[in-house]
């Protein structure tokens, strides 16, 4: 199967990448620049050089292969709730490439959003966009399926992790070392779900490859790790204290993170791993947290 994979030199792009071509995938890997195509290239993988602004560029990738995986974001979240509106445009984007074709379309989602207060599963909807901006690919691939798309929603969730991770937890690592301490809200009983990257990928592969009549999978490893231990684990690491913030003292330690440090989206994936197969092998979050990974 020829795959186009938006995000090809990204964290989880460049790790569903490496696992296609493991399986005997060809790859048509989209990029922005030279040292993303030569990345992509030397995984042995076909660069394809396309922006998520170029929405033509991105029909023109998707209208070459078999299936389309599209793990690009921007990660910007100083313009957050305009990054999730031009993710809704990609999708569109992509499914109006597909339409009619029942090639399989793989969008990425996030866990995070059904932050429930409750342990959730794959049978779980998103709140509206309207209500948190990142439900917006959700609707999108949801909006392409009533267009004919074989559209899937796979949801990661607020720590996918392994040496060279750029999301939260490398966040959360950066603002204890210039405050002086490792912080977490209240009693930090907030559960954040995990993944590792090289699991994830295998589940995107799955996907396509089985095209099941399930349509939104959780790529979670570790069901729910209370914030505590995270934070824990992290002050161990930088040899700073570890403190409870509340009120202004957290708002004043995290800064715009303040949101994220306080979900708590225990999930499943049980119907994940009953459907596709899928388990995860690799480390778990914790164990990974230590020097020669994140430190």
């Amino acid at each position: 199967m020829r795959v186009f994979v938006t995000g090809a030199s990204g964290f989880v792009g460049s790790a569903v990448v490496k696992e296609l071509l493991q399986a005997g995938h060809q790859v048509l890997g989209m990029v922005r620049s030279d040292s993303g195509a030569e990345a992509v290239k030397q995984a042995g993988a076909e660069p394809f050089r396309g922006d998520i602004y170029d929405l033509d560029s991105l029909k023109k990738g998707a209208s070459q292969c078999d299936a389309v995986i599209h793990t690009a974001f921007n990660h910007d979240f100083t313009k957050f709730k305009d990054n999730c509106e031009t993710d809704r445009q990609v999708i569109m984007a992509l499914g109006a490439a597909l339409a009619g074709t029942n090639k399989p379309l793989v969008v990425t989602s996030g866990v995070g959003l059904l932050n429930y207060g409750r342990e959730v599963n794959e049978n779980d909807k998103a709140p509206g966009s309207d209500v948190i901006p990142r439900a917006a690919s959700e609707e999108a691939a949801y909006a392409v399926a009533e267009q004919g798309v074989n559209s899937y929603i796979v949801r990661l969730p607020p720590s996918v992790h392994a040496a060279g991770d750029h999301g939260f937890v490398p966040v959360l690592i950066g603002i204890a070392k210039e405050k002086g301490a490792a912080a977490y809200i209240g009693e930090g009983n907030n559960q954040w779900p995990a993944v590792h990257r090289l699991d994830a990928a295998v589940l995107y592969r799955l996907i396509i490859e089985k095209q099941p009549a399930q349509k939104v999978y959780h790529a979670v490893g570790e069901q729910g790790i209370p914030f505590k231990q995270i934070t824990a684990a992290i002050g161990k690491a930088l040899q700073v204290p570890v403190v409870s913030k509340e009120g202004a003292d957290a708002e004043a330690h995290f800064g715009w993170f303040k949101y994220f440090a306080s979900i708590g989206c225990p999930a499943s994936s049980e119907q994940t791993q009953a459907t596709l197969g899928w388990k995860p092998v690799h480390p778990g979050l914790i164990e990974e947290l230590v020097p020669g990974i994140y430190f």
